[in-house]
């Protein structure tokens, strides 16, 4: 297995889960814990932050806790977290201590992390291309490297009328965070790749992978097919989409050379952990997707 990734969780060979097969359990016991000789330190990593970039803001996320498959259905554990703890966490120097402190301390290296669930998504034309995206010099993760469509599902479109810094998961109901889940995922094609969500089937869900070059950030990895050719595609992507300034380019491979892209050394090392991620659990689920 490659070291950037860890796979968590996958769904049986040969299906993905819809989301009727996929339930979730949001507890506070699913939160970060906090550290307290570390908790300033995060204050003080986003001060910084905003100080470099007035425009940031701390927006709510899941916090991965853990998963299950059951009885053929997936039990997401879930808590809430945020992008300042993101960055003052998993993204901090000081990560690796963090996870040696939490298998000390409650016999989990992720208990201090912020852990903020990431979706992706692999996304095959209507001519059985898979599209990935060349990630701009400018985003924060992954530069210059290749990536498949993706992005975070976001608590605040599943609650109404709670400004996101007041959410608590009081405010959310398992059933919604599920449809968010699965909704996420189509929003972000739609912005990266400029597809309509009409164009796209109902996304089926690969497994979980750990991205370990942020300190294990999990991601759900998704399958998804297009009614839209790959040239349609295309065409579509140079128009531009709302977040078309996160990649430079979009590059079509064949079903056949992204299930062996692990053996080729180039192309697999040109993947950031998020695509390496959803290749991997392709290859392990394809059989009878799409």
């Amino acid at each position: 297995m490659d070291p950037d990734i860890t796979v968590v969780l996958r769904c049986p060979p040969g299906a993905g889960l819809t989301q009727e097969q996929v339930q979730a359990e949001l507890s506070t016991d699913h939160n970060r814990r906090p550290h307290p000789g570390h908790e300033r330190r995060i204050a003080e990593t986003w001060e910084c932050r905003q100080r470099a970039q007035p425009w940031l803001f701390n927006g709510a996320k899941f916090r991965f806790h853990s998963a299950e498959l059951r009885d053929g259905r997936l039990v997401l554990r879930l808590g809430l977290t945020c992008y300042r703890d993101y960055l003052g966490t998993n993204w901090s120097a000081e990560a690796p201590a963090l996870q040696r402190w939490g298998l000390r301390d409650f016999g989990d290296s992720q208990a201090y992390l912020a852990e903020p669930l990431g979706v992706g998504a692999m996304l095959q034309t209507a001519d059985s291309l898979f599209v990935f995206l060349r990630r701009s010099d400018r985003v924060a993760e992954a530069a210059g490297l290749v990536d498949v469509p993706g992005g975070h599902p976001e608590p605040k479109a599943a609650v109404k009328g709670v400004p996101e810094e007041s959410i608590r998961l009081e405010h959310l109901s398992a059933e919604l965070v599920v449809q968010e889940l699965f909704a996420s995922i189509l929003g972000e094609i739609r912005d990266e790749v400029n597809i309509p969500l009409e164009s796209l089937n109902r996304p089926l869900l690969l497994g979980i992978v750990r991205n370990n070059r942020s300190a294990g950030r999990a991601s759900a990895e998704f399958y998804v097919r297009c009614k839209l050719t790959s040239e349609e595609v295309r065409q579509r992507y140079l128009i531009g989409g709302p977040e078309a300034q996160e990649s430079t380019n979009i590059i079509f491979i064949t079903q056949q050379d992204v299930l062996k892209m692990e053996e080729a050394t180039s192309s697999w090392q040109e993947l950031c952990p998020s695509a390496k991620g959803g290749v991997k659990l392709y290859s392990l689920v394809h059989a009878e997707l799409g």
